[in-house]
């Protein structure tokens, strides 16, 4: 078995922030999230209220991946949630190709579409060519770039957004 097929995706919870951190760090050391960042999202995860999707990949007793989600905006004519943005992937790099990452995308959408969102967006390195093709197997279009978006290094970001998240295209 692959390790997306052994890997066990659960609600993300207090008790992952500091597993989750560490893969941060490891993965992104120059635009990590903070430990508040990641308790500030968790904060809207749960409730009646909850806007936010976050969840994590376990193997054994590992992290091994982690992606998260926020509900925003309201449809003017029901209230409903118009739009999503994606917050962050990621997975380990010793399951990079695995699937892992699919299965991650998979459900941020279907919380978009608990959610009632009718559109996902979500912002992608340049030089980030395989998350770019994730995202393309899953329908996401390129509707614009955002100059220097990534600090530092002054990295420019796709601008990607999916119309109906109820439907990827070939996930």
């Amino acid at each position: 078995m692959t390790g997306s097929e052994t890997a066990v995706l659960r609600e993300m919870r207090w008790w992952d922030i500091e597993p989750v951190l560490a893969l941060e760090r490891e993965l992104f050391p120059d635009d990590a999230w903070s430990r508040g960042m990641f308790w500030s999202e968790l904060a809207h995860a749960r409730g009646p209220g909850a806007t936010r999707c976050y969840v994590v990949a376990q193997e054994d007793d590992r992290i091994v991946g982690y992606a998260g989600l926020a509900a925003s905006g309201t449809d003017s004519d029901d209230g409903s949630a118009a739009g999503a943005d994606i917050q962050t992937i990621a997975v380990t790099r010793d399951h990079w190709g695995t699937g892992l990452g699919s299965r991650l995308l998979t459900e941020l959408l279907r919380a978009a579409t608990a959610f009632e969102c009718s559109e996902v967006l979500l912002e992608c390195r340049v030089d980030n060519v395989r998350a770019q093709k994730l995202y393309e197997r899953f329908g996401f279009e390129i509707i614009g770039v955002r100059r220097g978006y990534y600090q530092p290094g002054n990295v420019d970001a796709l601008v990607m957004r999916l119309t109906d998240p109820s439907t990827p295209a070939n996930p």
